[in-house]
């Protein structure tokens, strides 16, 4: 069974569908990106300050290693069942290795933006949080 949308979430646009298109998660509109995985400080239509969520590098290490070992098995089997000239994988696996981590990254740090958004995530400090360090014992 389908489970109730919240009345916060109606209308805009799905997790997936926002990252993979660089949506807004407010308003739904491309204003994600401002550059090839550059977040926009804001976005051009609603307003939503982008640079307040932190994103980091996250999604950066664990797509390299992802992508890196699904194109060293693609590498390896392209080796050993056709057995090309070197120049065939420079070729082959260098563009689409980039292409891949580029739009991999686009679509992660999408996705954890747009889950910070929806969870309302921000930093954990509460009233009595204070820089001062504790009083010593008399």
């Amino acid at each position: 069974m389908n489970a109730p949308v919240p009345p916060e979430t109606k209308g805009q646009p799905g997790t997936a569908a926002a990252a993979l298109f660089g949506l807004c998660p407010r308003c739904g509109s491309r204003t994600l990106f401002g550059g090839v995985a550059k977040f926009a400080a804001r976005c051009r239509v609603c307003g939503l300050d982008f640079t307040r969520f932190n994103v980091g590098d996250g999604p950066a290490a664990f797509l390299t290693l992802i992508i890196g070992a699904v194109v060293t098995a693609l590498a390896l089997w392209l080796q050993l069942a056709v057995e090309p000239p070197f120049w065939v994988h420079v070729i082959l696996w260098v563009p689409i290795t980039a292409g891949l981590v580029v739009l991999g990254l686009r679509a992660g740090k999408g996705w954890l933006l747009i889950a910070e958004y929806r969870r309302k995530a921000g930093e954990a400090v509460s009233e009595d949080w204070t820089m001062a360090p504790p009083e010593e014992p008399e």
